[in-house]
């Protein structure tokens, strides 16, 4: 009678392990994590709440150009809206928490978050990093950016207000903050025991076109993110839709995802398309990047603007 018992419980506790087996790759999977082993760069985007990030842009960037790629969402949108469930504040930050989990495995990137907490609309970056304790954020923020170690920051919103909300203004001001604390032994030393300092090549801001608000301009960087990817089957676009559905908030995604050229605002001057290569790509073997391969056919002029103005 026992052992039939002890069988039965052994049973059970295989069925379980077995439902919990992780899906396996698909051939075209694998081919695609192979060819990222001959790419070292990597990206982090930051910006306030689930639902900001461009979730085309990471596409592109995690599966096009094959790049590490991280999303740091400083909140869990606690305060967000529900427009399909009752749940609120902390259950819905749960919710908010899978689906962008769910997100990140369906766009290849990273996922990331701080202690930050959302608490509603807030009508500017003062009154945000006043709530949130802005030092502690700013820790979480540097301590992302020291662990993850990108090339390159990309923040989905300037630090001049145009976001319309005090979180979006206060994620880019806490990210500006961090690209230069990352790299400074004396902030946050604590963190040096179980990690190293850093220091980005580059930082950048997602420009768009979205409610009335139109921060792109002719002479930004364009990145044209709508292109279909042969090994996925899918473009960038239908991918991002994807995302969307993990969306169980009810909220549409980030704006700017209607358009096929993504603008990255540099800080306060314009950047060239070498700039983003040259800082991102880096092939294993010591390739020459073809930024300075074009040099060349320039006539020996050179391609890549003088170092960043400060913000």
């Amino acid at each position: 009678m026992k052992l039939s018992t002890l069988f039965f419980a052994v049973l059970i506790f295989c069925t379980g392990l077995k439902a919990q087996h992780t899906s396996e790759l698909t051939s075209s999977e694998i081919v695609l994590g192979l060819k990222k082993l001959n790419t070292v760069g990597s990206v982090l985007y930051i910006a306030a709440h689930p639902d900001d990030e461009n979730t085309r842009l990471l596409g592109y960037l995690a599966n096009e150009r094959r790049l590490r790629t991280g999303y740091l969402s400083l909140t869990r949108g606690d305060g967000g809206q529900n427009l399909v469930g009752k749940e609120q504040s902390e259950l819905l930050g749960l919710i908010r928490t899978q689906e962008l989990l769910a997100a990140r495995r369906t766009d290849g990137a990273e996922q990331f978050f701080t202690r930050a907490n959302d608490f509603g609309f807030s009508k500017n970056p003062e009154e945000t990093l006043s709530i949130w304790n802005k030092d502690s954020v700013l820790a979480d923020v540097v301590w992302t950016i020291r662990r993850f170690k990108p090339d390159v920051i990309i923040c989905r919103f300037p630090t001049t207000g145009e976001g319309g909300h005090g979180h979006h203004t206060a994620s880019a001001i806490l990210a500006l903050e961090a690209f230069e604390a990352a790299a400074d032994p004396a902030k946050f030393p604590s963190q040096l025991k179980y990690t190293e300092t850093w220091q980005p090549k580059r930082i950048f801001w997602n420009t768009f076109n979205f409610g009335g608000t139109n921060t792109t301009a002719s002479d930004q960087l364009k990145v044209d993110v709508g292109v279909f990817n042969p090994l996925l089957g899918k473009s960038f676009g239908e991918i991002a839709a994807a995302d969307d559905e993990q969306a169980a908030g009810g909220i549409d995604d980030a704006p700017g995802l209607g358009v096929e050229g993504v603008g990255l605002g540099g800080k306060l001057r314009d950047f060239r398309e070498a700039d983003f290569e040259r800082a991102v790509f880096a092939d294993v073997g010591g390739q020459r990047h073809p930024a300075d391969q074009a040099a060349e056919g320039l006539g020996g002029r050179d391609v890549e603007v003088v170092a960043d103005e400060d913000a």
